[in-house]
């Protein structure tokens, strides 16, 4: 009698070869679609159709991960452009470039704001920020203490308006803040009652480059 012929065995081995360029593409997809909270190695792995071991033969951890695609944001967006000489323009053209690039992509924001991670391709925009206040007249520390004020009034304002804008997103009932602001007593808050019904429309104004401006002139006085 014919014997039967033995089951195939499944093929074992590594799993398919992954490149850092799939690595980084893919956590760039998930952080784009879903946001950095939903990144994490294991979902990366089954993403790519691999296993989270795979994934440490190119980044050690999620901190280096996100450091990555730091870099390779930077490194498409934010590259070294022809700046003005003089040095305040310089400095607010710099913190411009910055602002219009990070506005494009706000989870960028997050991660820089939630940890001590930096990107060296971003360096440069940080070097000509520091380097215009020193050429304005300021000393160093203070040039560094002006550049992080440019930083913190530059990523502050583009988390408040993207989180803003993410709340009201479908949803067409009033906010809590409208609900308060209908209810103000001109007695007791005689501006922002008289303002109440227009403060949507004035706060949604892009005013970044005017803020800047002020904020700059005033370290610049303050020496």
């Amino acid at each position: 009698m014919q014997q039967p012929s033995p089951t195939p065995r499944k093929a074992t081995g590594r799993p398919p070869r992954i490149s850092r360029e799939e690595v980084v593409g893919t956590a760039r997809r998930i952080v784009a679609e879903e946001g950095v909270g939903k990144l994490t190695m294991r979902r990366l792995a089954g993403e790519i159709g691999s296993t989270p071991m795979a994934l440490y033969h190119h980044v050690r951890n999620k901190e280096e991960l996100l450091v990555l695609l730091l870099d390779d944001y930077a490194a498409r967006t934010l590259r070294p452009v022809e700046l003005p000489t003089e040095p305040r323009a310089r400095v607010l053209a710099a913190a411009a470039t910055i602002h219009r690039a990070l506005d494009d992509c706000p989870w960028i924001v997050e991660v820089l704001t939630a940890d001590d991670l930096m990107s060296t391709h971003a360096l440069w925009f940080v070097e000509q920020i520091v380097d215009g206040l020193v050429a304005c007249g300021l000393s160093l520390e203070r040039a560094v203490q002006g550049y992080r004020a440019i930083w913190y009034y530059t990523a502050g304002e583009i988390m408040v308006r993207t989180t803003a804008a993410g709340r009201r997103a479908g949803d067409d009932r009033p906010t809590y803040r409208e609900q308060v602001f209908a209810a103000l007593d001109p007695a007791e808050y005689p501006r922002l009652a008289q303002v109440a019904g227009r403060w949507e429309p004035v706060t949604a104004q892009d005013t970044y480059r005017d803020g800047l401006n002020a904020l700059v002139a005033g370290l610049l006085a303050a020496g």
